[in-house]
């Protein structure tokens, strides 16, 4: 008879934690210590980081003021954010390259939710945006502490995909008209499609001249080196233009002077029903900015090859919303793209981020005067760029040619978006995205393995060679996590291949390497399953389960006593040679 076989040892988990941060005990706080983004930086790296530092506020000036733009925000009040969640960052988080700051990824989510609330850029509205940030910031910071890390993966990449997308529909339609010099449009994204197509007749040609050129300077730039600040070149060209040519008497809009100053920090005023109102938003958009802060971290991994901190970098950015609501600004999220320019740019760690923050705070504070003749079309050249930039391509066609379900879920997610209130589709978005999850794990079957000829290896059956089953064993597989969603259908699908069996099985192995989890209704199914077995006259054993967390739940829920942990084994050859037809003679006794 086979030794009975003990759990394999403990194995550490994997963290998103830097090796030279890793907390051994609950008491030590190291991790946590501000600043972690800077640590090891000496005075040689001062050089990169100055380029990195210079490179990301000619990119960051123009993207801040259009974010803000875009939200129904002062310009100004984008370089506040901007300069919140960089300092912020820098203290709490540990990603040495990631830019927090305003992001247009979440900035029309967040501006038609307040829609509903208050009027677009009246006070009301920038109260409650401040305190939308506040709690954004909060639940995100609490993610980071508590290790929710795990929540960025609710989104699949179809849904991120149609989410990108109907973000970007938004983005064009709200910019359409300071493109074309018509009206500001309100309401529904429809609606507002079908007043800009009735009104292009009205179209200012230098409005439009404008805008095209902005977007052509940053769209060749980009194509040429990421490094450079095609935006800030463009709105410069732009600027120049309309001071030159006099083109505000022709029609088109400018921003005028801005004023000087800095932000004073307070408490944004919110009633308790404002508050309730923006909690559905508010984790809405906490959401996102996790599934984006987690992708960026993941992207750009410390220089030493440690594995990113998401935790920590969750904290970073939401301290940023907080310090951001603080002063009078809006939720802040992590830049993919600005964070790739700190990284091309040779940024060291995150003094190239503060050193950017010190630049766009000087011009908020003392150079609103500077910006007197920006045209709103550049604004919207610019906001018209990062729109097609998020519009993932690749993505699309390459969910449309291997995964044609999974490409519906990208049109019914960019739909919802654009059709529905956008913190709507957002939700409708995440709920398609776990549906689908939770479908795919329902689909899962028990598949009969068979042993690969002149080999000791059990495999699915299939091309290229045949597979050989022995008289009176069965050796099954399932292939996901054991729950409540398939239990089920592991219990029905394992008893029919039992009974299938025209002669008697004698011997079920189930071969336990992809069950990584069994919950309580499984762990029921399991037992009527075994309950089945038995009467057919058929011992069950379990080989090659290998996660601990599936050794637990056996345990817990008595399974393995019910089993026997003689009838345990690290492979399913070894359960055979002990179990097999040729040995039950011996120990028919003990199998009841």
């Amino acid at each position: 008879m086979a030794k009975a076989v003990s759990p394999p040892p403990r194995q550490k988990p994997a963290t998103d934690h830097f090796p030279q941060a890793k907390a051994t005990s609950a008491m030590n706080w190291t991790p946590w210590l501000p600043l972690r983004a800077l640590s090891g930086w000496t005075p040689r790296d001062l050089n990169r980081d100055l380029v990195a530092g210079l490179t990301l506020a000619a990119i960051a000036i123009p993207e801040q003021m259009a974010t803000a733009r875009l939200g129904g925000f002062a310009p100004e009040i984008g370089f506040f954010a901007f300069v919140a969640g960089s300092v912020a960052f820098a203290l709490f988080g540990a990603n040495r390259h990631l830019s927090a700051g305003a992001d247009s990824t979440i900035t029309p989510l967040f501006a038609g939710g307040l829609a509903v609330l208050a009027a677009s850029g009246s006070p009301h509205y920038l109260a409650l945006a401040s305190m939308l940030a506040l709690m954004v910031g909060l639940i995100v910071t609490l993610s980071g502490v508590f290790r929710l890390g795990w929540v960025a993966d609710l989104l699949s990449v179809p849904v991120t995909t149609g989410f990108l997308a109907g973000i970007a529909v938004h983005i064009i339609v709200s910019q359409l008209p300071g493109l074309l010099g018509l009206p500001a449009e309100n309401g529904e994204t429809v609606r507002r499609i079908g007043e800009i197509a009735g009104n292009l007749h009205l179209t200012n040609p230098w409005s439009l001249g404008l805008g095209l050129g902005v977007f052509g300077t940053v769209f060749c730039a980009e194509r040429i080196s990421a490094r450079i600040p095609g935006a800030l070149i463009g709105m410069v060209l732009a600027t120049s233009a309309v001071a030159v040519f006099g083109l505000r008497d022709r029609g088109v809009e400018v921003l005028g002077a801005l004023p000087n100053g800095l932000p004073q920090a307070g408490l944004p005023f919110a009633s308790p029903g404002d508050v309730q109102a923006l909690v559905p938003l508010a984790l809405l958009i906490a959401i996102v900015v996790m599934v984006q802060t987690a992708a960026t971290s993941r992207s750009f991994a410390p220089q030493q090859g440690d594995a990113p901190d998401v935790n920590r970098d969750f904290v970073g950015v939401g301290a940023g919303s907080i310090a951001s609501g603080l002063f009078g600004a809006f939720a802040v999220n992590a830049s993919p793209p600005r964070t790739a320019i700190v990284s091309q740019s040779g940024g060291r760690s995150q003094v190239a981020g503060l050193l950017a923050a010190a630049i766009v705070l000087a011009l908020g504070a003392f150079g609103g005067g500077l910006l007197a003749d920006v045209p709103q079309a550049a604004l919207a050249g610019v906001l018209l760029f990062v729109a097609q930039h998020i519009l993932r391509w690749k993505v699309f066609a390459n969910v449309y040619r291997q995964a044609p379900v999974e490409f519906a879920l990208i049109l019914i997610t960019m739909a919802a978006i654009v059709v529905l209130p956008i913190e709507t589709g957002v939700a409708i978005g995440i709920g398609l995205s776990l549906l689908h999850g939770i479908w795919s794990a329902t689909q899962t079957q028990p598949i009969e393995l068979e042993q690969v000829p002149g080999t000791s290896v059990w495999w699915p059956p299939g091309e290229p060679a045949a597979g050989e089953q022995l008289p009176g064993v069965l050796v099954a597989a399932f292939q996901a996590p054991l729950s409540f969603v398939n239990a089920d259908r592991f219990k029905r699908g394992l008893v029919d291949l039992v009974d299938a069996r025209s002669e008697s099985v004698k011997l079920v192995v189930l071969e336990a390497s992809n069950i990584v989890e069994i919950d309580y209704t499984a762990a029921q199914a399991l037992v009527e399953t075994i309950t089945h077995c038995r009467k057919a006259g058929a011992i069950f054993a379990i080989a090659r389960m290998e996660s601990l967390r599936a050794q637990a739940a056996l345990a817990r829920f008595g399974i393995a006593d019910l089993i026997g942990p003689q009838r345990i084994f690290h492979s399913v050859d070894a359960a055979i040679r002990a179990l097999g037809p040729d040995q039950q003679p011996q120990q028919q006794d003990k199998t009841k």
